[in-house]
């Protein structure tokens, strides 16, 4: 299906003016007929009277075919079942009375914007046969084609490593082709809604939470740091691709897509906290060790080049364990004066 813009159709304004003009016209004959007919029971007066009647009954049928657009809106038309062209841009337009507009996704509320209120645009008054008052929506068949943004709910997913997380994402769409957008799809928002779950689903399995040794991440064969905390910008450009991948037949242009939300999931999310903490201890304790080893050789190294004191390889031993303790430790050292001979 291919998108047909009807670009000679802005003449709104001239078919109100005409088909006013007529419909007063019609009026005016139907009056001045039946003035006619009680003076004289003449052919003119039942001529005019027949030609006003009628216009009268069916000259409100143009009136069905003016359709006023706001800036990146569009209109779907269809005539008798089969589409005729769409309509774009502001303007007043005057097209075939009987065109039917069409939008599958009316009436569809998603999570984004857009959406934020129910597509109303008159609220007639009906009154069934038993006398209840009660009030029919107008749906609003018109397609927007500005950038809309849609924000799903959160998933729990598995990532590469089996761990369970939590993720949310917004992705920021528009329809660019209002043909392909109703025609081929039942409902474009809920099918672009549901490809969102499940292009997230299949590219967060890819990618481990944090960096870990041993994961390749890009197909290539090689272990990489890819991570989905470590890489968020490479991991939602992936999303954004494989989402317009999926939705190019429905007529949507993904432009971006973003992680508005990551963790682990709530029965692991203590675990993993004191998994990320223990490992930070281990790094910050592998640095005390790797800057007391230095400081000691440094130690040792100056004793021997100023010739302070000539140790032996107990004494250098006994010096060692003494300063690693004292820099290792958690808490400062409580020295010990000794006051009489070293032996």
């Amino acid at each position: 299906m291919q998108e047909k813009i009807l670009n000679n159709k802005k003449h709104g304004m001239i078919a109100l003016v005409i088909t006013g003009l007529l419909y007063l016209l019609g009026l005016g004959a139907l009056i001045y007929g039946g003035i006619l007919i009680e003076t004289e029971n003449s052919v003119l007066a039942i001529a005019l009277l027949v030609a006003g009647g009628v216009w009268t009954s069916i000259g409100w049928l143009p009136f069905l075919g003016l359709k006023i657009l706001k800036p990146q809106e569009a209109l779907v038309l269809t005539l008798f079942g089969k589409y005729v062209g769409t309509i774009k841009g502001d303007g007043f337009y005057f097209v075939n009375p009987f065109c039917q507009s069409v939008n599958p996704a009316a009436k569809t509320k998603l999570n984004q914007s857009g959406d934020v209120s129910a597509p109303v645009t008159s609220a007639p008054v009906k009154i069934d046969a038993s006398g209840t008052v009660s009030f029919n929506t107008v749906v609003n068949n018109k397609i927007s084609l500005k950038i809309m943004t849609l924000n799903n709910s959160r998933q729990k997913i598995n990532d590469c490593l089996g761990n369970p997380i939590e993720i949310g994402i917004a992705v920021m769409w528009r329809v660019v082709d209002t043909a392909k957008a109703v025609f081929n799809v039942d409902n474009y928002k809920e099918y672009l809604s549901l490809q969102c779950d499940s292009a997230l689903r299949n590219i967060v399995r890819i990618y481990p939470y944090d960096v870990s040794q041993g994961v390749d991440t890009t197909g290539d064969g090689v272990a990489d740091e890819g991570s989905l905390r470590g890489s968020s910008e490479v991991v939602a450009a992936r999303i954004r691709d494989e989402i317009q991948d999926r939705v190019q037949e429905a007529g949507l242009e993904v432009l971006e897509a973003r992680i508005t939300y990551l963790a682990y999931a709530p029965e692991i999310a203590a675990v993993m906290l004191q998994r990320q903490q223990a490992s930070a201890i281990i790094d910050a304790r592998r640095m005390i060790v790797d800057g007391a080893v230095g400081m000691v050789e440094m130690a040792l190294e100056r004793l021997n080049e100023k010739d302070i004191v000539n140790l032996d390889e107990e004494r250098k031993a006994a010096m060692v364990s003494n300063l690693l303790v004292v820099l290792c430790g958690n808490r400062d050292a409580q020295p010990i004066v000794n006051s009489g001979s070293l032996y």
